[in-house]
């Protein structure tokens, strides 16, 4: 049985090692090596696997959608199934491109799903372009709740062929689109001024005509983490809230939260975790956040102290800061994500115990006063990232693997069984 800092160094050991086969900031070693983060070995491992990184939404008639990607004799789509049942039985999945380009499916970097106000679908994924760890956002839109598409558009109006990656969409209560991802624009420039350059930079993008055109490119904060996901979350104020893991001086990778204006003024990015986790890398881990009616934020992310990998959980009440955060699970814990229906909360993560890897939820009926803990599920293969969706029935927990394919976990509500 290996000690915490044996188990951290052999993590320190594997960014070392990516770095050194990949030329980028390394990331960090997976334990249970179903989503590496070994850029060149996840690349070539790919080759040979499905890629497993998928996203779910619920629609205005209450059908579970989920989103992701299908390679047919070497031609990429992305596709979309439906489930009315709660995925008792599954529509045929739909390519939602008529022509086929590169897709980005990972865990950190999957296609994203979101619906309008008016039933409207959208999709978003990252499209890899020629050189190494560069891409393009794209959105797909049905204005017909999934019969049709309409052809892919490029959201941000940068055309370099740079780092445009890691997509997050979000549709707030008017219906405007708000996509944000990772961008190195700034770092370019930064290289041909000859001027130093922490990580890269978070952007984003709004549409207020369904996603026809788009508003941008927005500059949320420059020295984000190069690979980690942005979470969006919707207030009851009706705003646009964005969490992402940020390069703090000198260059410690904690978070940072900030308001999405509609106009591109987003607010000043404040710190919300503080860890201190020193790193030169990129953990692929990004945070989670969800509100309820009453505003207060829930927040989970992962983060290194002390030698020690963990899962954290804290809250912050509308207007007061962040309580003191809980650390969930086992050092083998990560990916956690969290959801929000009425009093109901939900926090889900991946755990690894050395053999197999299990979904481990904790559910509280009460906005957090009370929390119960459980095991949802288990796989010996490769696996997603779990996945909540919170629809006007209650809380689901969406998790795919290899051997089991896309799994549906009810852990608050009424949904049925």
């Amino acid at each position: 049985m290996r000690t915490s800092n044996e188990r951290h160094l052999i993590r320190r050991l594997a960014f070392v090692l990516c770095a050194l086969l990949t030329g980028a900031p390394a990331a960090a070693s997976n334990q249970d090596g179903h989503a590496g983060h070994n850029h060149a070995a996840h690349k070539a491992a790919q080759k040979h696997a499905v890629e497993l990184g998928t996203s779910a939404a619920v629609d205005r008639s209450g059908r579970l959608w989920i989103v992701g990607k299908e390679v047919v004799q070497g031609d990429q789509f992305v596709t979309v199934k439906m489930s009315a049942d709660f995925g008792k039985t599954w529509s045929v999945p739909k390519r939602i491109q008529a022509v086929p380009e590169p897709i980005s499916a990972d865990g950190e970097n999957r296609p994203k799903i979101a619906f309008g106000t008016k039933g409207e679908l959208y999709v978003t994924y990252t499209k890899p372009l020629a050189k190494p760890y560069t891409g393009e956002i794209r959105l797909v839109r049905s204005l017909d709740g999934g019969e049709s598409f309409l052809p892919p558009i490029t959201v941000h109006a940068n055309r370099d062929m740079i780092t445009h990656r890691f997509d997050s969409l979000i549709v707030d209560n008017a219906g405007r689109i708000f996509v944000a991802w990772i961008d190195k624009r700034d770092l370019e420039n930064a290289r041909i001024d000859n001027r130093k350059y922490r990580g890269a930079a978070i952007y984003y993008s709004v549409s207020d005509d369904g996603g026809a055109s788009f508003k941008g490119d927005f500059k949320i904060a420059d020295h984000s983490c190069e690979c980690c996901r942005i979470a969006l979350a919707l207030a009851p104020d009706g705003k646009v809230r964005a969490m992402w893991r940020h390069v703090f001086e000198p260059n410690i990778r904690d978070h940072a939260l900030a308001i999405l204006g509609t106009d591109g003024r987003s607010s000043v990015p404040e710190r919300v975790t503080f860890e201190n986790w020193k790193i030169d890398a990129c953990p692929h881990h990004g945070p989670s956040i969800a509100f309820d009616s009453s505003g207060k934020r829930y927040q989970t992310w992962f983060n290194v102290q002390q030698d020690e990998g963990s899962v954290y959980l804290a809250a912050a009440e509308a207007g007061q800061a962040l309580g003191k955060p809980v650390v969930l699970g086992t050092p083998q814990s990560e990916h956690p994500v969290v959801a929000v229906n009425g009093t109901d909360v939900v926090v889900a993560w991946k755990q690894f115990d050395g053999k197999s890897t299990a979904i481990i939820a904790r559910v509280s009926p009460d906005r957090g006063k009370t929390w119960k803990e459980s095991e949802l599920a288990r796989t010996n293969g490769r696996s997603d990232q779990p996945r909540l969706v919170s629809s006007s029935g209650g809380i689901l927990v969406v998790w795919r693997t290899e051997n089991e394919d896309v799994r549906i976990l009810r852990v608050a509500g009424r949904m049925p069984s």
